[in-house]
């Protein structure tokens, strides 16, 4: 059974960074492609970014590229979301996820494809 726990959250001004981490138990960690996903109070899950199993290939929607990157240490079983220059339109649950590596990479950007959550961390800018 695959786990993932994040962590990192937390409330910061406007421009501030932080790092948000999610560790994976329960099965070999590159078995899987790694996600980050958030939730705006009253709406789905929209997609932030994701890494392939081998860390080759990343991809991240117009709204977050060049302030978001995602990385992974296989040594670690973790996946982390590096998010510089915060945004109050940031403010969302931040969620972690993981899609079976023999999908094809993209589609680990529909959550519907995803099969397993993290149980999700806040992070709130203020202005």
């Amino acid at each position: 059974q695959v786990q993932l726990v994040e962590s990192g959250g937390g409330l910061v001004q406007s421009g501030d960074s932080l790092r948000l981490s999610c560790v994976l138990s329960g099965r070999a960690f590159r078995n899987y492609i790694m996600g980050w996903f958030r939730q705006f109070p009253g709406k789905e899950r929209e997609f932030v970014a994701i890494i392939s199993w081998a860390g080759d290939r990343t991809y991240y929607p117009d709204s977050v590229k060049g302030r978001f990157s995602i990385s992974r240490d296989d040594a670690k079983n973790t996946a982390y979301l590096q998010m510089n220059n915060l945004k109050p339109e940031d403010t969302a649950v931040y969620y972690c996820g993981a899609t079976p590596m023999t999908l094809a990479f993209t589609l680990a950007a529909n959550r519907d494809f995803v099969s397993y959550w993290g149980q999700g961390t806040q992070v709130t800018v203020s202005s």
